[in-house]
Formats: C-alpha cells, sequence, structure tokens
C-alpha cells in the first residue's frame, strides 16, 4: 500500500511537472496514457486546463493530445504483435472473441468507431486486439489520428469558449455525440458496402 501511495505521488508529480510544457508536456501525458501508464487527471482534463488558460493555442493543445495518443497507440499496438494472445491474458474469452470479431468483420472501421465512445467502453482492448490480429498499422494509426483528433478538438473548442464548465457539459452532452457520430459512421460504411454490393451485381447482370 505505502508504495503504491509512493507511486501514486511520483505519478501525480511527473503529471504537474509536463503540464508546465504546455502542447508538449499533453504530447507525453498523452504518450504514456496510450500505453497504459495513466497520469493523474488524465489527457482530458489536462487539455481542457491548458485550453482554459490559453484560448487561442486549444487547436495546438489537440494536436500534441492527438499525435501523443496516436504514437502510444501505436507502440502498444506493436508491443500486443510481438506479445501475441498472451497480451490479452487479462481479458475474459469472451471478451476477446467479441472484439476479435468486430475487428475481423469491420476492420478499422471498428477502431474509428472504439476512439469515439465514451468510458468505460474497452477502447485499449481493441488497440492491444488490433496488434495481436496484425491489423494494417496504417489504417490503424489513421483511425486513432481521426478519432483523436475529433475528441481533442471538441474538448479544446469547449474549453476556449466555455472555460471551467467544459467538463460539465462534456460529461452530460459527449456520450450522446459519441454515440451519435459512431452511429452515423456506421450506417454510413453499411450504406456505401450495400451501394457496392448492388453496383457489382449489377454489373454482373450486364456482362
Amino acid at each position: 500500500m505505502k508504495l503504491w501511495h509512493k507511486i501514486s505521488g511520483a505519478l501525480a508529480h511527473a503529471a504537474q511537472y509536463l503540464v508546465t510544457f504546455g502542447a508538449a508536456g499533453l504530447f507525453v501525458i498523452a504518450l504514456l496514457d496510450s500505453v497504459a501508464v495513466p497520469l493523474p487527471g488524465g489527457v482530458d482534463a489536462v487539455l481542457i486546463l491548458l485550453s482554459t488558460t490559453r484560448p487561442a493555442w486549444f487547436p495546438i493543445y489537440a494536436a500534441g493530445a492527438t499525435l501523443g495518443s496516436t504514437v502510444g497507440c501505436v507502440i502498444l499496438y506493436y508491443v500486443s504483435r510481438r506479445a501475441g494472445s498472451r497480451a490479452l491474458a487479462r481479458f475474459s474469452a469472451a471478451k476477446q472473441a467479441r472484439v476479435r470479431d468486430l475487428l475481423e468483420r469491420y476492420d478499422v472501421l471498428a477502431v474509428l468507431v472504439a476512439c469515439l465512445l465514451p468510458p468505460p467502453f474497452p477502447f485499449k482492448l481493441f488497440v492491444i486486439t488490433a496488434g495481436v490480429c496484425r491489423m494494417n498499422v496504417v489504417r490503424f494509426a489513421i483511425a486513432i489520428a481521426v478519432g483523436r483528433a475529433f475528441r481533442f478538438l471538441l474538448e479544446g473548442y469547449l474549453a476556449a469558449r466555455y472555460g471551467a464548465h467544459a467538463k460539465e457539459l462534456l460529461a452530460q452532452y459527449y456520450p450522446y455525440v459519441g454515440l451519435g457520430l459512431a452511429a452515423l459512421l456506421v450506417a454510413f460504411f453499411v450504406g456505401r458496402n450495400l451501394l457496392r454490393g448492388r453496383a457489382r451485381r449489377a454489373e454482373v447482370r450486364g456482362q
């Protein structure tokens, strides 16, 4: 217990120190959070704090958080890829099978939707499974970057506009925004696949 308190205190001091570096510090915090070394406060809280303090800089802070999160997820992807099924040992077999099925069926779309959904959605399970399944790393990184950019830009904008009230607004509305956007993405890709299927069948009939 004493060791845990010491570790927590050290992480808290590290987070406070990194915040003083602005976007660069936020990059490091986001990177560590994405490789499963979360610092007290978290990426979202630090982004909101910095954007509230310097509203005009919120796009820069969002970019730092997005880049750090993407790099961290790619690192975790490669660690999981190397570790293989051992990386999934702490997750139940049912969850592993469900996420693996989603990635095999929807590929990059599953990762993008996972980025957008709010906690307690098991986002890191998708990252680890993507590594274990050897998903194309370029498509994986693009999905992470797009999903995180949307989230962090939204948080930064709200913090720049509404200050400390941004946390309350995000807590109240982001789950609906994330779920709504995820539903739209799924509908778009399903619709596109249906149209492609019809076009192929039309070509076959026309030959």
